[in-house]
C-alpha cells in the first residue's frame, strides 16, 4: 500500500482519487462536497469563540464526507485541513468510528491519546 503524504499543493489529487460518488456529474459536485470541510471550520470556529455548536449539523456534514469520500482517505482528509480543531473533531469522529490510533502528522505520526477532547462536546454528544 502506497503512503500519501498529505500537503496543500497534494491535497486535491489526493480529495480527487478517495471520491466515491457514482451519481457526480461534474467537478463542482466534487468542490461542493469539498466545502463541508470550510463549513466545518466555521461550525468549530465558532464554538471556540462563542461556546456554542450544532452537533447534528456537525455529524451531518460528518456523514455525507464519509459517503463519498472512502473512510480512512475521508479521515486522513479532515484531519488534515481541522488540524487547528482535532480536540473538537475527535469526539464526532469516536462517535462515528473514524477516529484512527494513530495519525501521520507532518513531523511524524502522532499517537490519538496525545491528543486531548473537548470535555464540553463529549458530554453533549453523549446525551444524544
Amino acid at each position: 500500500m502506497i503512503q500519501y503524504v498529505l500537503t496543500d499543493s497534494t491535497f486535491l489529487l489526493y480529495a480527487a482519487k478517495a471520491y466515491d460518488r457514482p451519481t457526480c456529474n461534474d467537478e463542482k459536485e466534487f468542490f461542493e462536497d469539498l466545502s463541508r470541510i470550510r463549513n466545518l471550520q466555521r461550525l468549530f470556529g465558532r464554538y471556540a469563540k462563542t461556546g456554542e455548536i450544532k452537533e447534528r449539523l456537525v455529524l451531518n456534514h460528518l456523514i455525507v464526507m464519509y459517503n463519498v469520500f472512502e473512510a480512512k482517505a475521508c479521515t486522513k482528509i479532515l484531519i488534515f485541513k481541522l488540524r487547528d480543531y482535532l480536540p473538537f473533531l475527535k469526539p464526532f469522529l469516536i462517535l462515528l468510528s473514524h477516529w484512527p490510533d494513530k495519525i501521520d502528522g507532518i513531523s511524524g505520526p502522532v499517537m490519538s491519546s496525545d491528543i486531548p477532547m473537548d470535555q464540553k462536546l463529549v458530554d453533549s454528544l453523549r446525551r444524544i
